[in-house]
């Protein structure tokens, strides 16, 4: 019950910070934080440790990550490892407990594996699945302007927080978007402008002419659901992905960065500068 109201406040607190980027903490970082916590004190019952979290040294944490570690591989324990370390930060910063990220804690190394792009004819499959650009259901227009957007290299996060005031007033004439940074604000210099080819362009036009006829079009998110739901979210990219994966005749397991990937893996095979390649991607 401690650690339950610990985690409350860890949260409030989360809120009213800033990350290194001098922006709020996002939604979805804020409960990946929260969910280490949790997952920590689950353990921690599991093995007959009472009190709160200042229970927790170098040597207790240790055995956490050791555990995680069997079920969960290395870069499962290195996420998890450093979400929780912003606990710690809280507690030494509100009530002064000494910070166990010391030199006696057990380090787990991000996993470094060579990014997986996507073949060219998967990606060509899947939008000729959504009509090919000849398409007139709502579903299938959005699907493969969504698709071809990916293919430009932004983030799963930044195109789904695209609004329709990002897309330059005539795409046609002018084909570029400004996806705004990764971790949120939306003042108008944020972000960076990301030219489109005139393929993509052309898709996201038609998307926007049917988009015209959704209960919802008067608001500022560009993506909106199918069956005039509300806004498209991350977790609704993935499931629109492995659909049309598996429609195709895939495998199901396909993920928006890997659109990213294939990007800059094709930049840079064609013999794209990498400062340019850095440039377009945000890095």
């Amino acid at each position: 019950q401690l650690r339950r109201m610990q985690i409350s406040e860890f949260t409030v607190w989360l809120r009213g910070r800033t990350n290194r980027h001098h922006r709020p903490f996002q939604a979805d970082t804020i409960a990946a934080y929260a969910d280490a916590a949790r997952a920590l004190s689950d353990w921690m019952n599991g093995h007959d440790i009472d009190g709160d979290f200042t229970a927790c040294d170098a040597e207790v944490l240790n055995r956490f990550f050791a555990d995680y570690l069997a079920g969960h591989g290395q870069g499962g324990t290195n996420t998890r490892q450093r979400n929780l370390r912003h606990l710690f930060t809280w507690l030494e910063e509100t009530i002064g407990h000494e910070h166990p990220w010391t030199a006696e804690l057990q380090r787990y190394a991000p996993v470094k594996n060579r990014p997986s792009t996507l073949a060219q004819e998967f990606i060509a499959d899947l939008l000729e699945l959504t009509g090919g650009g000849k398409a007139r259901r709502f579903e299938d227009v959005r699907d493969h302007a969504i698709i071809r957007v990916l293919t430009e290299g932004v983030r799963r996060t930044e195109l789904i927080q695209l609004q329709t005031n990002d897309l330059s007033t005539d795409l046609i004439a002018q084909p570029f978007v400004r996806v705004v940074p990764l971790k949120g604000g939306r003042e108008y210099t944020d972000g960076r402008i990301v030219p489109l080819t005139g393929v993509t362009a052309r898709a996201v036009v038609a998307y926007l002419r049917v988009r015209r006829g959704h209960r919802l079009a008067g608001t500022a998110t560009l993506w909106l659901g199918s069956r005039n739901r509300g806004a498209m979210t991350g977790s609704g990219l993935y499931q629109m992905l492995q659909r049309r994966a598996e429609q195709a005749g895939y495998d199901p397991d396909v993920h928006p960065h890997q659109f990213r990937h294939t990007f800059a893996h094709d930049w840079l095979d064609g013999g794209g500068a990498e400062g340019d390649l850095m440039r377009l991607m945000g890095w």
